[in-house]
């Protein structure tokens, strides 16, 4: 065998079976993780998506209860209707968000998580109902009720929310860049195909002083066609994905953190006036979540939207409010902070959060959108590369048997 495969024909053979297999490999593993990058699209868009959504949504709807429920006690006696099924609603819908949170749990972590959630809500809602119970009858411990039921939100429920909210959102990133990154052991595989053909043309020249090869430059020719394809198929997926600072995932994040410190300072505002003391910790509070509000606007491409100026006119009811409180006119800042008036606090804050929730859904709408192009854009890739080698390794049996009968 040895001596065979140091004649002509068994250096033609050697090429032959060496060349064929590469291209056989190539195209296997070519297809293999192309076809993984459209499994895993369609994963981002049946679970990994919609369950960064529901931890968005839990952490967006546990604040809003947190607000809801300050703002109904601000109101005192018995609330309104409107104010009552504002708190009722965002209970409901956490409640949903953490339900569809669970059912896509698989990880320890985010189980225990989820877990943690699912035992402090129902405290947080007793104590709230406590509060409440107080505050119909007049008696001043339901304000010290409601604290505590705002310390377990600040202090468990949301920083417990904030991390089941990450991590989705991190696993989100994550499907994207894997679905954008190039298969570099295909394109090595290509490229030691494509060498494997111009060592083949040298060996034939030399051996049988023929300069081209039909078959094999037929399989280089494939073989370059799919590493062209390979490539621009995943390039225009990363570039549908738009996973830069100013994409449809970053602005979906950015948006959903903006409501989130809506909701927080919203809760800061009210319960300064619940406390009725001093109110300079839960003043810097609102400005701390307010400014990183507007980095988050800013961030989210948003810096001149409604939603920003909406952010504005909060603002300058805010103040407003603050200066009725301090120049002891008690009514005048309850007023501002929760009345129906155009240029209340709560009027300005439902505006934002309207405006920060459709731009939150349209951003939405876009990153989904970029998923499924991506997937289109990927779609015949697999099979494609696969014929194309398949092909190649055609070419080259075809080409090099006629060759190596000469000799046989």
């Amino acid at each position: 065998m040895r001596r065979f495969a140091a004649t002509t024909p068994g250096v033609i053979g050697v090429v032959l079976v060496l060349t064929t297999l590469a291209c056989l490999i190539a195209g296997s593993t070519a297809g293999q993780q192309l076809d993984a990058k459209i499994v895993r699209s369609e994963q981002v868009l049946d679970r990994t998506e919609p369950l960064a959504f529901a931890a968005q949504s839990l952490y967006v709807s546990l604040s809003a209860a947190d607000a809801g429920a300050a703002t109904a006690f601000l109101s005192g006696g018995i609330e309104s209707p409107q104010v009552r099924d504002t708190y009722e609603q965002a209970l409901a819908e956490a409640a949903a968000a953490l339900a569809e949170a669970t059912a896509g749990a698989t990880d320890t972590k985010t189980r225990a998580i989820v877990a943690r959630i699912a035992a402090d809500l129902p405290t947080y809602t007793g104590l709230v109902e406590t509060a409440r119970a107080n505050n119909r009858q007049g008696f001043p411990v339901g304000s010290a009720y409601l604290r505590q039921a705002s310390d377990l939100m600040q202090n468990s429920l949301l920083p417990h929310a904030e991390q089941l909210n990450e991590a989705r959102f991190a696993a989100v990133r994550d499907d994207q860049q894997r679905i954008g990154a190039l298969p570099l052991t295909s394109i090595l595989l290509l490229l030691l195909v494509l060498l494997a053909c111009a060592v083949a043309s040298v060996i034939l020249l030399r051996r049988t002083n023929r300069l081209v090869n039909p078959g094999v430059a037929l399989a280089a020719a494939a073989a370059a066609l799919a590493l062209l394809w390979t490539v621009g198929s995943t390039l225009t997926a990363a570039q549908l994905l738009d996973t830069g600072d100013s994409g449809a995932g970053a602005r979906v994040e950015n948006l959903a953190g903006a409501r989130i410190l809506a909701q927080q300072a919203r809760t800061d505002e009210t319960l300064a006036l619940i406390t009725r003391g001093d109110i300079t910790a839960p003043e810097a509070a609102f400005r701390t979540h307010t400014a990183d509000l507007e980095q988050r606007l800013a961030a989210a491409g948003a810096a001149d939207s409604d939603a920003a100026r909406a952010l504005t006119n909060w603002n300058a009811g805010h103040n407003a409010q603050r200066t009725a409180y301090e120049k002891a006119d008690f009514t005048g800042a309850v007023t501002q902070a929760i009345g129906t008036g155009p240029e209340s606090s709560a009027t300005s804050f439902t505006r934002l959060d309207s405006e920060l929730r459709d731009a939150l859904a349209q951003a939405r709408t876009d990153l989904r959108d970029g998923v499924d192009d991506a997937r289109t854009a990927l779609t015949l890739s697999p099979f494609g590369t696969l014929l194309l080698l398949l092909a190649a390794a055609g070419a080259v049996v075809t080409g090099l048997w006629p060759r190596l009968k000469e000799f046989l």
